[in-house]
C-alpha cells in the first residue's frame, strides 16, 4: 500500500479491534474508582467523621431468659462469726464387674472448691437469755451454739481434672446423654467440704469472734462487765 511516498508493511501481529479496548479500559476505571473510594472511606472512618462499619456477619447472641420468679422471702436473723475456703479433690469411679474398663467405665477427677459459714442464730436466743445488773454495769448473754451453713461450691474456681470414660460410655452420652451426671460429683465435693469445716475449728472460731462483737458492743453501751456463754448444741 503506498501513502503519501511510503510504503508501510506489514508487521505480522494483528491490530487490537478499537472496540475491545473500551470495555476493559472502563472496567480498569471502575475498578480504580472503587479502591480509591473504599481508601478515601477507610480514611474518613479513622479520623472519626464517620461511624464504623460493623461486620455483617458478625456474631449475634439471644438472651431469651424469662424473667426471675421470686420464691420466698427469709428474714436473716443470724450473725456469721467465721467463713472457712476449702477445697477437695474427688476421685469418683464407677463401672461394672468382669467388664473390661475399655467398654464400660467412667472414673472422674474433680478439683471442687466451696465456703461453709459458721454462723450463731440469734433467732434462736430463748426469752430471759440476756440479764443486766441492776446498776446497769455487768450483763449476762446465752447463745445458741454456733453452726455451719449449707457448703457454697463455686462453679467458677471448681473444675473436672480429668476424666475417663469406656467405649458404651461414649455411646450411651451420644444416643441419650445424662444431663445430671456431673451432679453426683457436685454432692460428693460438698459432702467432703462438709466433713471438712466440721473438722476445722471455724465454729471454735464463731463462738470467739461473736464473743468479742457482743462485749465490745454492750461495753460501748457502759457495760463493764460483759459475759457469753453458750449453750449445747
Amino acid at each position: 500500500m503506498v501513502d503519501d511516498g511510503h510504503i508501510n508493511e506489514p508487521t505480522g501481529e494483528p491490530a487490537a479491534p478499537a472496540s475491545a479496548n473500551g470495555p476493559v479500559r472502563g472496567l480498569l476505571w471502575v475498578l480504580g474508582a472503587a479502591a480509591l473510594a473504599v481508601v478515601v472511606l477507610l480514611g474518613v472512618q479513622a479520623t472519626g467523621l464517620l461511624p464504623s462499619f460493623s461486620n455483617p456477619f458478625a456474631k449475634e447472641q439471644t438472651d431469651r431468659s424469662q424473667p426471675p420468679l421470686l420464691k420466698s422471702i427469709r428474714d436473716l436473723n443470724r450473725y456469721v462469726g467465721a467463713e472457712g475456703d476449702f477445697q477437695v479433690v474427688v476421685d469418683l469411679q464407677n463401672d461394672r464387674r468382669n467388664v473390661p474398663d475399655f467398654l464400660l467405665n467412667e472414673r472422674t477427677l474433680f478439683v471442687g472448691a466451696g465456703r461453709v459459714e459458721a454462723y450463731v442464730d440469734f433467732s434462736k436466743i430463748a426469752d430471759g437469755a440476756v440479764v443486766a445488773s441492776a446498776d446497769k454495769k455487768s450483763a449476762e448473754i446465752k447463745l445458741p451454739a454456733p453452726q455451719l451453713g449449707e457448703t457454697d461450691l463455686d462453679l467458677d474456681k471448681s473444675y473436672v481434672f480429668a476424666q475417663q470414660r469406656g467405649l458404651l460410655n461414649r455411646i450411651n452420652d451420644l444416643v441419650a446423654g445424662d444431663p445430671n451426671r456431673q451432679q453426683q460429683v457436685y454432692r460428693l465435693a460438698e459432702d467432703r467440704i462438709t466433713a471438712a469445716a466440721r473438722d476445722s475449728g471455724i465454729t471454735a472460731r464463731a463462738e470467739e469472734n461473736t464473743r468479742k462483737m457482743l462485749e465490745g458492743l454492750l461495753r460501748s453501751l457502759g457495760y463493764e462487765k460483759v459475759t457469753v456463754t453458750y449453750t449445747a448444741p
